[in-house]
């Protein structure tokens, strides 16, 4: 079913795989600044530890149906899990249990890393119409897994990468931020990586959100960092048109 392939807050399976999600209940450090800001960091941890509470509740109700043979219940169940995942989940604040910080290290191999990201790998991309999304959906909650059971995995950077890619084509519409912020993540915690990392998130914020400064910043990494001759070109004819203007 539709839903044995997503990832619940307790025990899960996803295709033979089985894990423990356990709810991160550190709070985020606050913010310097104003009290409005404090309550924001506030009011986005609540947000997101009610969307895990409401996941995992469901999921547990959904086991309990299966476990007592009520099939019907567990159809309208699975319904709503599989509405609850397709609906946009905003990102309020990227510091806030998102985005991880630069100073992760890929330091080992982990063999069920791997397995999570092999799988999200054959979710990512496959499909049209509801089962593009509901893959997509798929493959962005194994990648999450990965940052967040396994933070020392040496597919931490591969992983963002990935969730880059997923977040900058996000249905039903695009989280740049996130986009950009996870490319970053992918150079910053793989500073040997030969991807298009730093010029992919050097035009989200050129093209999309329109923060030339920053545009500018990671154009200029491309051209002293990247060995793609095409990449460093291009990199290099848009920080002169940002330059004049």
């Amino acid at each position: 079913m539709f839903i044995r392939s997503f990832i619940a807050l307790g025990a899960f399976a996803v295709g033979g795989l089985t894990l423990t999600l356990v709810a991160d209940t550190t709070p985020a450090p606050t913010p310097k600044g104003s009290a409005e800001k404090a309550g924001e960091v506030e009011l986005v941890e609540s947000v997101v530890k009610s969307r895990k509470d409401y996941w995992g509740s469901l999921d547990k109700l959904r086991q309990h149906y299966v476990a007592t043979n009520e099939i019907e219940k567990a159809k309208w169940v699975e319904e709503e899990l599989k509405a609850y995942h397709r609906m946009m989940k905003y990102s309020y604040r990227l510091d806030v249990k998102d985005v991880p910080p630069p100073t992760l290290q890929p330091k080992q191999n982990i063999a069920d890393a791997n397995t999570l990201f092999r799988r999200a790998n054959d979710y990512k991309d496959r499909g049209t119409g509801d089962e593009l999304l509901d893959n997509q959906r798929r493959a962005e909650i194994l990648l999450q897994a990965i940052l967040e059971k396994y933070p020392e995995s040496d597919k931490i950077a591969d992983t963002a990468y990935r969730l880059g890619d997923i977040y900058e084509h996000y249905k039903p519409r695009p989280q740049f931020e996130r986009a950009a912020a996870y490319y970053e993540r992918s150079f910053q915690w793989n500073k040997a990586s030969a991807t298009d990392a730093r010029l992919r998130a050097a035009k989200i914020y050129d093209r999309d959100l329109k923060m030339f400064d920053k545009a500018k910043e990671l154009y200029k990494a491309v051209m002293n960092h990247d060995t793609n001759t095409t990449r460093v070109q291009e990199a290099e004819t848009r920080l002169k048109e940002l330059s004049r203007r």
